[in-house]
């Protein structure tokens, strides 16, 4: 029964919240609602900030006020984690106040909202590459502002997930016996990657998937093919002599050598 009771009053709560908010919303008084809409965003109800800034906004444009109770409306989607409208927003900004002594921090924060919805690295990374590209153009256009580490370790951050899904596609490639794919997306990412502590490694898979792929392939197409595992491992000792994957690599050459043997 107190149980029952209790959750009657939480609904008869919101309820008087709802309306209290629906009264406020349909106040006439703008000066008002632009009191209210600053109150319940230092509150953090940010839902009810938005709309009443959203209701604002015509009635304040071109006052002494507009650029700060802009930046709060951008902000209240942003602290929401509503980074789509809060990019939009931050862009609108920047555009419409250009000269303002906050469009750095908010330059910044736009790019910021492509790094919170960068999915999870199997799914597709547009938002990540945007997120590179805006933080490098942030870099570019304030190579003098504090953000700028923070802007950098964002870059890396995306960057480590756009090879960690390379890794990814590389792998099942390999797991599905695909193993010419394999290699060139292994010898992709050890490319494109040159400064990952992995990239000796992709380079070491990369001649493995070569000579999974000769092994497997017709016999009048093996010497070629096998050829190939020679190139790539002489491109390995180039690249990584002081690997220590380099025995397992040597390993691969010499089983190499042993077929192109056989075969002459």
């Amino acid at each position: 029964m107190n149980r029952i009771i209790a959750v009657f009053f939480v609904i008869l709560s919101l309820t008087s919240c709802t309306s209290k908010f629906q009264q406020v919303l349909k106040n006439k008084d703008t000066d008002y609602k632009v009191k209210m809409a600053e109150k319940y965003f230092e509150a953090k109800k940010y839902r009810n900030a938005q709309q009443l800034f959203e209701n604002v906004m015509p009635f304040v444009k071109g006052t002494p006020r507009y650029e700060e109770l802009y930046l709060k409306f951008a902000n209240a989607y942003y602290y929401d984690k509503d980074y789509e409208n809060a990019e939009n927003l931050f862009k609108t900004f920047v555009e419409y106040f250009p000269n303002s002594p906050k469009t750095e921090e908010v330059e910044f924060l736009r790019a910021y909202t492509y790094y919170k919805r960068s999915p999870k690295a199997e799914l597709d990374q547009t938002t990540t590459n945007k997120a590179i590209q805006s933080m490098q153009s942030f870099i570019d256009a304030h190579p003098t502002s504090a953000k700028v580490k923070e802007a950098t370790e964002v870059i890396d951050a995306s960057r480590a997930k756009l090879e960690l899904k390379d890794y990814k596609t590389a792998t099942l490639y390999d797991n599905l016996a695909l193993y010419r794919a394999a290699a060139i997306s292994y010898g992709l990412l050890s490319d494109n990657y040159p400064d990952s502590k992995s990239a000796d490694r992709y380079k070491l898979l990369t001649v493995k998937s070569y000579y999974k792929f000769a092994e497997n392939s017709f016999a009048e197409k093996q010497k070629e093919r096998f050829d190939k595992v020679i190139e790539e491992y002489n491109d390995f000792v180039d690249r990584f002599s002081d690997s220590p994957l380099l025995p397992e690599a040597k390993k691969i050459k010499k089983q190499t050598d042993n077929f192109l043997k056989i075969k002459k």
